[in-house]
């Protein structure tokens, strides 16, 4: 029996709907909670735009759903976790599951178990909804929440809030459509800048498309700085060094990838000769992200074991969510040093996991086996 994770299909069950109910309890409390808080801050910007009104609340509400759900998920996993364990405890039921012959990792299978199939869901929705949610979100809050420009390839799509640089001069857009040659720039701004990074002339633009070579910039104004004189001239081309393939590189939108397209993005930049440190990090990290909603059982088990009435199951509830928010905290800051190459990124991504992996098994053999 000692041998069998599941010694009892009965209790598998019972168990794993438990915690799945209290899974989902907790996640649409903190959801319906957080978009609550980002309504309040994002609605007046929403109905400043032109033609907007409820349905455009919705829209935003409909996008910030899935992103505040995946990024929550983990933490309503460890409430989760400790919700259950502590109400088993109380009502006895682990004294009995002990006293049926059960170990402490037979009683945490069920919920490791169910655990294991939410990290799968979580990546799954991750790759499908929330990756496609960030696109559409940041596109529409790069266009201040108006009209998103429709995207000349469909497979192209749209991203927003681009920045380039050619030599000592800068060009930003509010949103790229398309690709290849056909790319469309839209809210068009280029910087000529003198050494130092003095800037000479602003050049605004609705639109800019790709003039072979450069940037052709349709119904521009220009503002000389030294002169403060504005200009409207009929077009301009800028950035003749700025090609569509380095404009692709260089506007790539980590979170809004998928897995598979972020790793092509990785091929393209290291043939380029560019650095990849920090899309490595965050690729690594779609795998290790989910799979913390495994550790969260463990993390927690503290709290299911100790008799109830020692007075001591609050203290061992508080240990365990320390262990949980700690996860999230050195997790960030794991991820955080990666970006910037202070870490390897594999090490970056999965070092938290495997530590707090090894953490949690030693608390729980400590504690009870």
């Amino acid at each position: 029996m000692q041998l069998d994770f599941f010694p009892s299909r009965t209790l598998t069950l019972y168990l794993a709907k438990l915690f799945v109910v209290r899974i989902l309890a907790v996640l649409v409390m903190l959801v319906l909670v957080l978009l609550a808080l980002d309504l309040l801050a994002e609605t007046g910007d929403i109905l400043a735009a032109p033609g907007n009104g409820q349905a455009e609340i919705l829209h935003y509400a409909a996008l910030r759903t899935p992103q505040l759900a995946a990024r929550f998920l983990p933490y309503s996993v460890l409430l989760a976790t400790l919700i259950t364990l502590v109400t088993l405890n109380q009502n006895s039921e682990v004294v009995a599951m002990k006293a049926a012959g059960l170990s402490a990792h037979q009683v945490l299978a069920p919920l490791l178990l169910t655990a294991a199939l939410v990290s799968l869901v979580s990546f799954g929705v991750n790759e499908r909804i929330v990756t496609r949610a960030n696109a559409t979100l940041g596109a529409w809050q790069a266009a201040e929440y108006g009209p998103i420009p429709e995207a000349a390839d469909s497979a192209g799509g749209v991203r927003a809030n681009i920045y380039l640089t050619d030599g000592n001069n800068i060009l930003t857009a509010t949103t790229l459509t398309g690709t290849g040659k056909a790319i469309v720039l839209t809210g068009v701004t280029w910087y000529a800048r003198a050494s130092g990074g003095i800037i000479r002339e602003q050049i605004r633009s609705p639109r800019a498309t790709f003039a072979a070579p450069g940037w052709r910039l349709e119904s521009p104004v220009r503002f000389d700085v030294a002169g403060a004189i504005t200009e409207r001239p009929a077009a301009l081309v800028v950035g003749q060094n700025l090609s569509p393939e380095r404009i692709m590189l260089q506007s790539v939108n980590v979170d809004a990838q998928s897995f598979w397209e972020l790793g092509e993005s990785i091929a393209a930049y290291d043939a380029a000769g560019r650095n990849t440190d920090e899309m490595r990090a965050k690729w690594w990290h779609r795998l290790s992200g989910p799979l913390s909603a495994l550790l969260m059982p463990l993390l927690g088990s503290i709290a299911a074991f100790g008799l109830a009435r020692s007075g001591q199951l609050f203290v061992r509830a508080i240990i365990g969510m320390a262990l949980g928010f700690a996860y999230f905290v050195v997790d960030n800051a794991a991820l955080a040093m990666g970006s910037f190459g202070g870490y390897p990124p594999f090490l970056a991504a999965w070092a938290p996991f495997f530590l707090f992996l090894l953490l949690g098994e030693t608390v729980l053999i400590r504690t009870e086996e």
